[in-house]
């Protein structure tokens, strides 16, 4: 799993939760570019990705990883609610989204497997 979210404590915070469920977090990137080239290069199954990054939106990584050989699962993350982005999730029914106040490990598999 690849986290990306511009603030380390939130980084911090999701790596431990993420790893006492059982997950395993192979990096971590704090922007969209450095995100993209994360994911090509440790090439995680999954990556946690946070809607609003400083230099290149969530919604528009998400679509550059798609194009990879071997593309991730998604997941999309923000503080707020998914009413404001129900209409950019519904452009690729593959991405999932939980609000960051919800993030458990139970919530981050039920997104992943369906």
């Amino acid at each position: 799993m690849l986290i990306v979210d511009d603030h380390a404590g939130f980084r911090a915070a999701a790596r431990t939760l993420l790893d006492r469920a059982g997950f395993e977090v192979v990096g971590e990137a704090a922007d969209g570019a450095s995100a993209v080239t994360a994911a090509a290069e440790l090439r995680p199954t999954i990556v946690l990705l946070d809607v609003q990054l400083p230099d290149i939106d969530g919604f528009d990584v998400a679509e550059r990883l798609a194009g990879l050989a071997a593309p991730p699962a998604i997941v999309l993350v923000s503080s707020r609610s998914v009413t404001q982005f129900r209409r950019r999730l519904t452009a690729n029914a593959s991405w999932t989204f939980i609000a960051k106040s919800d993030l458990t490990g139970e919530a981050l598999t039920a997104a992943v497997a369906g």
